[in-house]
């Protein structure tokens, strides 16, 4: 008997332009994704109930006119609401990259609450360089963090591309919480700590952590680890060969990149959750 392959759906439309290469990649760990435009689930043509997996990728959703991910967010936070509210009531995973994140934050599923109430309580705003950055980062992961994605990751390396990535909360109290409860997922580190040791609440320099994020923090989860949301794009870091020192022998041989992790760790979740 053949089993059943995870259904992903990863949003497109208003400006999102990395959503063929996310399904790609969710395809990749053994699921079946589908590129579906928001405004089918807004109308009611397609209900997320039909999925295993939401996806919500990079771009410019409607051109960050008003800050980066606000009106998707609010189209999400208020046409989606009772889709959403079922979808994370039912256990199943979110994840948002990049624009993705910006739009979680908005809605107020990150760092949300055991159960949505869809109040924001954080942001991503510019970056402390005062431009776009598109470079190459390092990530440690924090080990007893209870998101879903990450089991098993210690440190990989993926692109940033953003201009609005710099993650802030109203107070020091906030944070402590986050990080009281694991729910600081990743954050940017120096690639020449021992790997396992890099995590510091210091304020790393730039271009180490690449928007002045504060505690460097790169990614986040909710109270439950299905959700989870991070500036960096892991599916741009599938396969080894997109690594900028791939000729240099500086990294792993193996055809498939450290960021395939986060995506086969969703699908062997929702696989086992069926």
């Amino acid at each position: 008997m053949m089993t059943q392959k995870p259904k992903v759906a990863v949003l497109f439309g208003f400006g999102i332009n990395c959503d063929r290469e996310t399904a790609a990649v969710f395809e990749l760990a053994g699921a079946e994704s589908e590129r579906v435009h928001v405004n089918l689930f807004v109308n009611g043509e397609r209900d997320l109930s039909d999925f295993h997996i939401l996806a919500v990728p990079g771009g410019f959703s409607f051109g960050d006119h008003l800050g980066s991910g606000r009106l998707l967010g609010n189209r999400m936070r208020f046409a989606m609401r009772e889709q959403l509210s079922a979808f994370v009531a039912a256990g199943k995973p979110i994840i948002g990259i990049c624009n993705g994140f910006q739009v979680l934050v908005k809605t107020g599923l990150l760092p949300g609450r055991e159960v949505p109430d869809f109040e924001q309580r954080a942001s991503l705003t510019l970056n402390n360089s005062g431009r776009y950055e598109d470079r190459w980062v390092t990530l440690e992961f924090d080990p007893d963090s209870p998101c879903i994605w990450t089991k098993g990751i210690t440190r990989i390396e993926c692109p940033v591309r953003h201009g609005e990535g710099r993650f802030v909360m109203p107070s020091t109290t906030d944070l402590d919480e986050l990080n009281e409860n694991n729910q600081i997922v990743t954050r940017y580190v120096d690639p020449e700590t021992e790997p396992g040791k890099g995590i510091t609440d210091e304020e790393l320099p730039f271009p180490i952590c690449p928007n002045g994020s504060i505690r460097n923090i790169a990614g986040i989860c909710d109270p439950t680890g299905l959700v989870f949301g991070l500036m960096p794009h892991p599916e741009a870091a599938y396969a080894t060969f997109l690594h900028p020192h791939h000729t240099r022998g500086e990294v792993s041989e193996e055809i498939l990149g450290e960021g395939m992790q986060i995506f086969r760790n969703a699908v062997e979740y929702a696989q086992a959750n069926l």
